[in-house]
């Protein structure tokens, strides 16, 4: 019977081969993971979602053999955009039935990412909710080329279109979102001054500052996702959004106490009751007032706003194409 236990050499060495395999795979994933993140999240606008998305790219990549990828960068970036993009459409079906507006799931960040313009940039709920009015297959090229700079056509393969046609996808989604994104860069600096004048006006109740803070024309999206009390339409115009915070169910509530984090790479105010996270404020800021502003309470969405998150944007370097 003891020929049954014996493990002969050409089984070892399968496994050790198999071992080495999954080493490799995980070292080449874990060191472009933060990549992947960022851009699975700023192609679905759900940490939650893009987090599905990296699992289901893992199961796919340890199956490949790595002795065929040239790139396993590009390679990667190909896997998870084409998990993301089925992703998107499901999701575009869930957020049919989505009570009350729609407002992407809030990330804690370094305090250093609001320093790079370009990331702080392109992961802000605001720019996230402008990538929301293009298609899926738009949002996944515009992230792609103008985000993280790939070739036409790398992207013309994730996508599964011709490089023609990407060309096209890319010309009108940015297009598209020129037209719509925030006018201009505000620094942090600037957000925060306006972010603790709000606070102030907030907590006291001062109509006229809060008057004084809010853009003529600020638009105020509140998200609860059907689980907690939240205003189900925009409210548009400095009056009516004064009024709702000086006056409304907000005012009437329980007691809540701000702190001043760093929301998708910009001020924001991380909202308390009780001691427990209640919800997010991130805003937009133009010439120096409040012209967007964002309340996530939905619970789902307030897991990243406990612990830091990574994100990145990196190009490659000059010449290596």
């Amino acid at each position: 019977m003891g020929h049954r236990c014996r493990v002969s050499q050409s089984d070892a060495g399968r496994r050790l081969v198999h071992v080495d395999h999954v080493d490799s795979a995980t070292d080449a994933f874990v060191a472009h993971r933060n990549l992947l993140f960022t851009a699975a999240y700023e192609m679905l606008g759900s940490a939650t979602d893009a987090e599905d998305v990296l699992q289901e790219a893992w199961l796919r990549w340890v199956g490949v053999d790595l002795g065929t990828v040239r790139d396993e960068r590009a390679y990667l970036v190909r896997i998870v955009t084409r998990q993301a993009l089925d992703r998107l459409r499901a999701m575009g079906r869930r957020r049919e039935s989505y009570v009350g507006p729609w407002l992407p799931e809030p990330l804690l960040t370094a305090p250093d990412v609001a320093e790079q313009v370009e990331l702080a940039d392109s992961v802000s709920i605001a720019m996230l909710l402008v990538l929301e009015t293009l298609a899926p297959v738009e949002r996944a090229v515009f992230v792609l080329r103008e985000v993280f700079d790939l070739e036409y056509d790398e992207i013309a393969e994730a996508v599964e279109k011709s490089t023609a046609a990407v060309r096209q996808i890319a010309y009108r989604a940015r297009a598209h979102v020129t037209a719509r994104r925030p006018r201009g860069s505000v620094s942090p600096a600037e957000t925060r001054t306006a972010l603790e004048a709000f606070r102030r006006a907030v907590e006291t109740g001062d109509l006229q500052s809060l008057l004084d803070i809010l853009a003529p024309d600020v638009v105020s999206l509140s998200d609860g996702g059907g689980v907690r009390r939240a205003i189900l339409r925009p409210i548009v115009g400095a009056g009516k959004v004064a009024r709702l915070l000086a006056f409304g169910w907000y005012r009437r509530g329980p007691a809540r106490s701000f702190e001043q984090v760093q929301v998708n790479g910009a001020p924001g105010l991380l909202v308390r009751v009780g001691g427990e996270i209640d919800g997010v404020l991130a805003v937009r800021v133009e010439d120096g007032r409040i012209a967007g502003l964002y309340h996530v309470r939905n619970p789902e969405k307030l897991s990243r706003v406990q612990r830091e998150t990574a994100v990145v944007r990196t190009r490659r370097p000059a010449g290596s194409r």
